[in-house]
């Protein structure tokens, strides 16, 4: 198997787990949550915000692997309150409008202070 792991500035890391996985055409992404990488902070305290930036998050790490939103497959989204889904599904429909990945939404498992969501992705490409 040849995995090749990606990395950009451009997302939140940590030396805990790699921020995307390529294997041949397929690309994960580890779930990202809505901090803005030039500052270190959250994006904001509001699940708009912070989904959005989480999918920037994402978004980033898919071009450093090659790929873009349009080859996303698969989405999995954890809230950390179940009552912040309409307004996550708000943010995330300006992202996917047209060919829409399959998708699941659960709930955040850790108390994270101030954080709201996490996405992660899988993306499928011709390369």
């Amino acid at each position: 198997m040849n995995r090749q792991i990606i990395r950009t500035d451009n997302a939140p890391s940590s030396p805990l787990y790699s921020q995307g996985v390529r294997v041949g055409s397929i690309l994960y992404v580890s779930g990202m949550v809505g901090i803005d990488p030039a500052t270190g902070e959250l994006a904001g305290s509001s699940i708009q915000d912070q989904t959005r930036q989480a999918l920037r998050n994402c978004e980033a790490i898919l071009h450093a692997g090659g790929s873009a939103l349009a080859d996303v497959t698969q989405v999995t989204v954890l809230l950390a309150q179940p009552d912040d889904f309409v307004g996550m599904n708000e943010t995330y429909s300006e992202v996917f409008t047209q060919t829409l990945p399959t998708r699941a939404v659960a709930r955040l498992g850790p108390e994270l202070e101030g954080i709201l969501v996490s996405i992660m992705m899988t993306a499928h490409t011709a390369n």
